[in-house]
């Protein structure tokens, strides 16, 4: 009996990925079949080709990592098709309304969203702090949407609000019941790991990855809940870490263009320093952390 509810709780597990990536498929396939635009008439079986090949890609991942009980990938990839849904929605609700057809470029987009008023700025505001808390995505592709949308000054004034208010929430949440959200996020074990490997250093590590653009803001704000991370600081922490990272990422994607090919490069290397250097620091973190202790104890 024990045997045969295993086997069917992971037919379902499987059925939903396989569920969730075809709706994501459909979506965009109708949203691109009304082509909308002359670049999706021209391109629109590449278009299908390659949306078709990455979903597909997503549910054959999952299944893979999932029979392998890899539980931080494939539920992480989860959240990926969950996300593709979303944006699969609303693609083709802005193909099939013709809205679409208003915002071939930044500044007619632009002009969409200002007949909206404080009403756009609001929901870009409850966006932020959403993607925080519930959506699986980076706080980065949130504020390059908010540079398209406002501009790079009033994108990083409506984004810092959202995200610092997403991300106190969200500890409040780790701190008071969110062990068994990120447990379900991450695995047990996985999450037990990380924590004993913060212990002593979540400080540091914490605070380099809230400063580096890409890492996924909602698991960041539960694990400093569930650290040995105070209030106080966290508080000071989140606002000083989110408005350098809030105000760089805002002017960068505005000052490096991602339509010629050393903007590309150039983003590319940034990528890989990023990477980097949250590598070095977790790497190093030890030695990192006994350097700080020392000088503040010369300091004393």
């Amino acid at each position: 009996m024990k045997g045969y509810k295993q086997a069917l709780k992971h037919t379902v597990n499987i059925l939903a990925a396989v569920l969730s990536g075809a709706i994501a498929f459909l979506f965009i396939a109708y949203g691109l079949a009304y082509k909308s635009l002359p670049f999706i008439d021209k391109h629109f079986i590449t278009l299908i080709s390659v949306s078709a090949s990455f979903i597909g890609a997503l549910v054959i991942a999952f299944i893979v990592f999932y029979v392998l009980n890899k539980q931080a990938i494939h539920r992480l990839i989860i959240c990926v098709l969950v996300f593709l849904d979303i944006c699969g929605i609303v693609f083709f609700t802005i193909c099939a309304t013709g809205i679409i057809t208003k915002i071939n470029s930044i500044q007619a987009l632009r002009d969409y969203i200002a007949e909206f008023g404080n009403m756009a700025v609001f929901l870009f505001i409850l966006f932020c702090f959403l993607q925080v808390i519930v959506l699986p995505v980076p706080g980065s592709v949130a504020v390059a949407a908010g540079v398209a949308l406002f501009g790079p000054l009033r994108c990083a004034i409506y984004s810092f609000i959202g995200i610092v208010s997403g991300s106190i929430v969200a500890f409040a949440i780790g701190r008071w019941v969110g062990y068994k959200a990120v447990k379900w996020i991450v695995g047990k074990d996985t999450l037990d790991k990380w924590l004993e490997k913060l212990k002593g250093k979540d400080y540091l590590i914490l605070s380099v990855m809230f400063l580096l653009p890409m890492f996924p803001d909602d698991v960041l704000c539960f694990i400093a809940g569930l650290s040995s991370m105070s209030w106080p600081y966290f508080l000071i922490m989140i606002v000083i870490t989110r408005l350098i990272s809030v105000l760089t990422t805002s002017y960068s994607f505005g000052l490096i263009p991602f339509n010629t090919w050393w903007g590309i490069l150039l983003w590319a290397i940034i990528a890989v320093v990023i990477v980097l250097a949250f590598w070095l620091v977790c790497k190093y973190s030890d030695k990192i952390d006994k350097f700080i202790k020392e000088k503040l104890k010369l300091k004393k």
